[in-house]
């Protein structure tokens, strides 16, 4: 248990796809956590970002992690993503819990670049993700060209 919730996490499982999904030699590009009664528990990895934006329904609340590649032609590097979603369904105590519950997600997923609380499917898209990671990432000198 963690803190002064009721909400635990499968800690091993949840740890063991978070490295996956750091593992730049890993194929692994994402995971999605979900909630079975008071436990947070793994739901899903992979590697196509469609199969994980599909995930992300309107009546689950969930969390995902997310390796997206960024820089430019020179300058390649992973950067990670950590979402908080809340389905358009999820009823308001569950909704308020979840902020809560994000802490004991946060005692295991401690490595990202941003954090996003999403509610509509626009915000998982890609290129969002991506134009946040690079406004948070400071400087992009990129030509456009690469030899």
């Amino acid at each position: 248990m963690a803190g002064n919730t009721n909400t635990s996490i499968d800690k091993e499982a949840v740890r063991e796809a978070y490295e996956d999904v750091r593992n730049n030699g890993s194929p692994t590009t994402w995971l999605v956590l979900n909630y079975e009664d008071q436990r947070i528990v793994l739901n899903s990895t992979g590697s196509d970002y469609d199969e994980f934006k599909s995930k992300f329904t309107d009546d689950e609340r969930l969390y995902g992690f997310v390796r997206i590649d960024t820089g430019d032609e020179l300058s390649k590097r992973a950067k990670f993503v950590l979402i908080t979603w809340v389905g358009s369904e999820v009823g308001a105590l569950k909704r308020a819990k979840m902020s809560i519950d994000k802490a004991v997600v946060k005692g295991v997923i401690t490595n990202f670049a941003i954090e996003v609380l999403a509610t509509e499917h626009d915000q998982l898209a890609q290129s969002n993700l991506e134009d946040q990671l690079k406004k948070a990432g400071g400087a992009n000198y990129g030509t456009g060209v690469r030899d």
